[in-house]
């Protein structure tokens, strides 16, 4: 087994000691090196080469933020996992926005339980980091709006649910695109964004604060509306099933897939499954290949699926692999994933809303009855 190369950041030594004593025994994990600040890390990671950092979000000089927006300008495929005080919740939210890939909280020291923090921390450098060097200098090769050619054309299909895969970077696309569509918005939103329990929910709340439709996390049973968008509870699967004339979420706990739980996976085989040719379903920045199956699903059932474009994602991987298949109908910047959305959803419905061409016959004349 390759050990993964781990780089530690933060101004703390004694922690910094800590987790590479208690990685040290962790199987497939090498801790390559430690900085002491953002700055350094900076410096570091060229001549290391890690396949996944570990960083302090409270730091001086280059702090936690600042040096992940610079980490995932410069190695978009990066894994970073950020440790944080308890108390940090917006910095966590912020941090997941701008593409960590994990948030573990930081004890505190000398009395905090580190062994416990080494032990989450070695699983989610294996989860997040795959036998392939992780390390990958980010490319600058912007794609074009466009569409695929497809075997059919799926792209005048009328839409009855729209589905959304989403991972690292997502808080912060998402925060651009659904405040983007209108209060009548006429189909129900599913979305899977991996973030860990609790971190939906305040996600869900910060998207129900700026958008004009209705924005929560799902429940089990609980029923799909125009004009409402659901997101998958951190560590539950989210699916949706038929229950007479109406459609609900189940939710289950079922092994992770991809290493994800929740994965889009799992939510876009259900929605094949139950909305036929009649799903969109759009793939956005993220790490690994969730949403790849469930995309065969989709395009199996004559369902449309549009892709976010390299450049305008933290991480072009969930969709790159959509698109090296040949599954995907369109790639699309972020900024344009707004507008066509809305365009393909009303699309059928304007049509069918149209008062159909009678041709005038003249002036009618009312016809008194009278009584025989």
């Amino acid at each position: 087994m390759r050990r993964r190369r781990v780089l530690v950041v933060d101004h703390s030594v004694i922690l910094r000691r800590a987790i590479a004593a208690g990685l040290a025994c962790a199987p497939g994990i090498l801790v390559a090196g430690a900085a002491s600040n953002g700055r350094i890390a900076l410096m570091k990671i060229p001549l290391l080469l890690p396949d996944v950092v570990v960083l302090g979000l409270e730091m001086p000089e280059t702090g936690g933020l600042e040096t992940l927006s610079a980490i995932r300008a410069a190695y978009p495929t990066l894994p970073v996992i950020v440790l944080s005080p308890p108390d940090a919740r917006a910095g966590v939210i912020e941090a997941l926005a701008r593409g960590a890939v994990a948030s573990l909280d930081k004890p505190t020291l000398p009395s905090g339980r580190v062994d416990r923090l080494c032990d989450e921390l070695g699983a989610r450098i294996l989860q997040h980091c795959p036998e392939e060097p992780c390390f990958t200098p980010r490319k600058a090769q912007p794609h074009d709006d466009v569409p695929l050619p497809a075997e059919t054309d799926r792209t005048d299909a009328r839409v009855d649910v729209l589905a959304i895969a989403v991972s690292t970077g997502g808080p912060s696309a998402l925060m651009d695109l659904i405040p983007r569509f209108p209060k009548d918005f006429p189909v129900p939103i599913v979305i899977v964004q991996h973030m860990p329990a609790t971190f939906t929910t305040l996600l869900a709340e910060r998207l129900a604060l700026k958008s004009r439709i209705r924005v929560a996390e799902g429940r089990a049973g609980q029923t799909l509306a125009a004009g409402c968008a659901l997101i998958a509870p951190g560590d539950f699967h989210m699916a949706v099933a038929r229950d007479g004339h109406s459609i609900r979420l189940r939710l289950h706990q079922e092994p992770p897939e991809n290493s994800c739980r929740p994965a889009a996976d799992v939510l876009f085989r259900s929605v094949a499954s139950v909305y036929g040719s009649h799903v969109l379903a759009v793939v956005m920045t993220g790490m690994g290949r969730d949403g790849f199956v469930g995309c065969e699903r989709i395009r199996e059932a004559g369902g449309q699926i549009i892709v976010q474009d390299e450049q305008s994602s933290v991480v072009w991987g969930m969709p790159s692999f959509v698109v090296s298949a040949g599954l995907a109908d369109q790639i699309l910047s972020l900024t344009a994933l707004g507008p066509e959305i809305i365009r393909k959803v009303g699309n059928h419905r304007r049509r069918a809303a149209a008062p159909a061409f009678i041709p005038a016959l003249g002036p009618t004349h009312a016809v008194e009855k009278r009584p025989r």
